[in-house]
């Protein structure tokens, strides 16, 4: 009780509204534009080699990358912050939080969440396009004069609608710790807290937007979808903050309160799963043991797992300021 004691009496001393009020609005501007450019690049360098030699490797070298920066965020910087959270000193007398690891819990239900969304989800696209091909079909005489290569293009349009599906429920993922992260600071005053989160959760969006719009860039969605990913990606973590802000403003909600920290626990425990789940399984895993180009090409290999490691030490080295 004494350590808590004085980390709330360091609390006190560096709550100053007005400047906080400042940091936020500057904060809004610069994650939203850093956000932007964040996701923007590997959608732009896919479609300028679109077309050349180099476009398929450069895609997978992209999404490696970033399935490095999803997995370091979730490892890193979100279920670190939902066990701290937790396990707070104001929680860790009481009942039921001191008995239970409940943060370790609902990260778990977040993963098997994810799973039964995309084990569902895959099911519905896979029999929804079966039945279109069937009806496009016809007759059988026709399906038999295709051939293989007909069932070659079911393949590869079924990974395509994976990939789509894979992209959305990431952004989901993502969005929702975004929120999270928006909401937290939005509610908080503590000046010593907010000045180098500004900078150093502008890079975070660097890299975490580079790693969904890696993601997006290889499901081969129209322009305007992409485009309205992006923007919903750059102006969530915005949105949270003026939301928290609000909040602040109605309710004097207190950011360190027991009821702020649960929140906070559970909902990064939730959004740390859903990451785990995504960037282990439907990234990392289908790359690296399923995708054709990078198994017959071991020079694509080492550079796909160099990508991955730039991308998980890039996102990593951050949380020495986030």
């Amino acid at each position: 009780m004494a350590a808590c004691t004085t980390d709330l009496a360091r609390t006190a001393a560096c709550r100053n509204g007005p400047a906080a009020g400042h940091l936020k609005l500057v904060s809004i501007f610069t994650i939203f534009i850093t956000s932007m450019v964040g996701m923007s690049l590997p959608v732009i360098l896919a479609r300028w080699f679109q077309g050349k030699s180099l476009y398929d490797k450069a895609i997978v070298v992209i999404k490696c990358f970033a399935a490095g920066v999803i997995l370091a965020t979730s490892l890193v910087h979100v279920m670190p912050d939902a066990f701290a959270a937790l396990s707070d000193c104001q929680l860790a007398s009481r009942h039921p939080w001191k008995d239970f690891p409940f943060a370790g819990l609902v990260t778990l239900i977040g993963a098997i969440m994810a799973l039964l969304v995309d084990v569902a989800a895959s099911s519905h696209v896979e029999h929804t396009h079966y039945v279109s091909v069937e009806k496009e079909e016809g007759e059988s005489e026709m399906r038999m004069e295709m051939g293989g290569g007909g069932e070659v293009e079911r393949v590869e349009e079924l990974m395509r609608l994976k990939q789509r599906l894979v992209s959305q429920v990431l952004e989901i993922g993502i969005i929702f710790h975004s929120v999270i992260i928006g909401v937290t600071m939005g509610m908080s005053q503590n000046v010593c807290t907010i000045r180098p989160l500004v900078a150093a959760l502008a890079f975070h969006q660097i890299f975490e937007g580079m790693g969904l719009g890696g993601c997006v860039a290889q499901a081969g969605f129209s322009f305007g979808t992409m485009a309205y990913m992006c923007f919903m990606f750059s102006v969530t973590t915005p949105v949270g903050i003026i939301l928290g802000m609000i909040l602040f403003s109605v309710t004097g909600y207190d950011d360190s309160s027991v009821n702020a920290l649960i929140m906070e626990g559970l909902l990064g425990s939730i959004s740390s799963g859903i990451l785990i789940y995504m960037a282990l399984v439907d990234l990392i895993a289908v790359d690296f043991f399923h995708n054709k180009l990078m198994n017959s090409n071991m020079s694509l290999k080492k550079v796909s797992f160099l990508a991955l490691t730039m991308g998980s030490a890039a996102m990593s080295v951050l949380a020495l300021w986030a």
